[in-house]
């Protein structure tokens, strides 16, 4: 219970990377497909290099956030947990929220 607290506050927020890395983990993938699959979803627009992509798996599975499933050599494939599936709905609202608020205030045509 206290992982998920620290986890919860030190991610009150996710980058864009965290975020296409914990989407693409809603399927189990290892490093390399995690990679290939952010880059399919982004059209290429969010880049995930090796070192900062096995640094966030590492971090995520201390959190608690996702969990390795199988270890095949240095092969690691990993899958969301449920604290990890509720941290994307939380962000997903935080994000919708923003955008919501940007199409009321400058697209509908408010003065600030």
């Amino acid at each position: 219970m206290w992982g998920d607290l620290m986890a919860r506050e030190k991610y009150q927020t996710l980058t864009e990377q965290m975020f296409y890395v914990l989407i693409s983990l809603m399927q189990e993938r290892c490093g390399v497909d995690i990679m290939k699959k952010v880059d399919e979803l982004t059209s290429g627009r969010v880049i995930i290099g090796p070192g900062t992509l096995y640094s966030l798996l590492d971090n995520f599975v201390k959190e608690r956030i996702i969990i390795e499933t199988k270890v095949e050599n240095r092969k690691k494939n990993y899958v969301i947990t449920h604290l990890g599936k509720e941290m994307l709905e939380k962000e997903y609202h935080r994000v919708t929220k923003l955008k919501n608020d940007y199409e009321m205030l400058v697209k509908g045509g408010e003065q600030l």
